[in-house]
C-alpha cells in the first residue's frame, strides 16, 4: 500500500534540502518518513584480469589485499550512511515528524526504488548525488531514469528549501493533465498554496475551454486559482513565467502529449530541470 514519502539521502549539498522538503511532505499528507540510503555495488577484480600483468605467486597476495580494502571501504560506506541517516533523522526531527523510519540498502538506486514502489506514496530526491554534485547545468545521472521508472509522485529537491507559496501546473490540455489537475485537487499536500494554472499555447476557444474546466475544478476544492495562456516554445515561456510571478514550485505531469509529451521523456524535460532554478514536482 502506497503510503509513505521515502526521501533520498546520500552525502551530496542536496541532502539537507531533501530532508526538508520530505518533511514539509509527510507533514502536509499526514504520512510516514522513510529515509533510503542506497549503497552502490563494488566490483571486486577477477583471476582472468590480473593473471596476464602479475605472476602467478604475487597474484594470490595481491587479491586477498584488494579484498581486504574492499572489505574495509564496505565498512567504511556503510558507518558513513548510518551517519547521514541519523543526522537526517534529527533534522527531520526538528520539523515536528516523529514518524520516522531509517533504511540502508545495497545494490542500484534504481532497482532498490522499485523494490519499494509498491509502499511509496511520494519520492524526494534531489537534483543532482553527490557523484554530480558540482556538475552545475546538469541533472544527475539518476534522476531521468527516476522520472520514467517510478509510477509515483517524484519530488525534485534544489538545494535550498522554501515553504512554497505559490505552485504553478504546467498544462496542456490532455487527459493526463486533467488528471494531474485531479491529483492537485484530491491531495492535501498543496492546499491552501494558489496555484498558477499555465498553459503554453494559441489562444483558441478549445485551450480556453481546457483552461476553465481546469480551474473550475481546482476552484472547487478550495484552491486561488490563477490560470494563464501563454503563445511561445513552451520550455521557454514556462521558466520564464516560473520566474516573473517568482513561482516557489513548479508541478508537471510526466506523460502528455505535443510539446509538453516531449518535456517530460526526451530533451525538453532535461532543459527545463536545467533551466529552473525552483524545485519540480512531476506527477503520474
Amino acid at each position: 500500500m502506497r503510503t509513505k514519502v521515502i526521501a533520498c539521502i546520500d552525502d551530496s549539498q542536496y541532502a539537507q534540502a531533501i530532508c526538508d522538503y520530505a518533511a514539509w511532505c509527510a507533514k502536509q499528507m499526514h504520512a510516514p518518513l522513510s529515509l533510503l540510503h542506497v549503497l552502490g555495488k563494488v566490483a571486486h577484480p577477477s583471476n582472468a584480469n590480473l593473471s596476464g600483468t602479475i605472476g602467478l605467486g604475487s597474484q594470490e597476495a595481491l587479491l586477498e589485499e584488494l579484498a581486504g580494502l574492499d572489505e574495509r571501504r564496505n565498512k567504511i560506506a556503510l558507518q558513513q550512511g548510518k551517519a547521514m541517516l541519523q543526522a537526517a533523522r534529527e533534522r527531520v526531527n526538528r520539523h515536528g515528524i516523529t514518524e520516522i523510519e531509517s533504511r540502508q540498502r545495497h545494490g542500484g538506486l534504481l532497482d532498490t526504488l522499485k523494490d519499494l514502489e509498491e509502499e511509496t506514496r511520494m519520492l524526494v530526491v534531489g537534483k543532482r548525488g553527490a557523484d554530480t554534485a558540482s556538475a552545475h547545468g546538469h541533472i544527475g545521472s539518476h534522476l531521468e531514469g527516476i522520472i520514467r521508472t517510478m509510477n509515483c509522485p517524484v519530488l525534485i529537491a534544489q538545494q535550498s528549501f522554501t515553504i512554497p507559496s505559490q505552485v504553478m501546473l504546467a498544462f496542456d490540455g490532455s487527459a493526463t493533465a486533467f488528471k494531474c489537475v485531479d491529483m492537485i485537487a484530491t491531495s492535501p499536500l498543496l492546499q491552501g498554496i494558489p496555484c498558477h494554472l499555465v498553459m503554453a499555447g494559441n489562444d483558441t476557444p478549445d485551450n480556453q475551454a481546457a483552461l476553465a474546466k481546469a480551474q473550475a475544478t481546482l476552484k472547487a476544492a478550495g484552491f486561488n486559482t490563477h490560470a494563464a495562456l501563454v503563445a511561445g516554445d513552451a520550455e521557454k515561456t514556462l521558466a520564464d513565467y516560473q520566474q516573473q510571478q517568482s513561482i516557489d514550485l513548479l508541478i508537471m505531469g510526466a506523460y502528455g502529449h505535443s510539446r509538453i509529451r516531449h518535456f517530460i521523456v526526451g530533451s525538453t524535460t532535461t532543459a527545463m530541470i536545467r533551466r529552473t532554478r525552483v524545485s519540480l514536482l512531476v506527477l503520474r
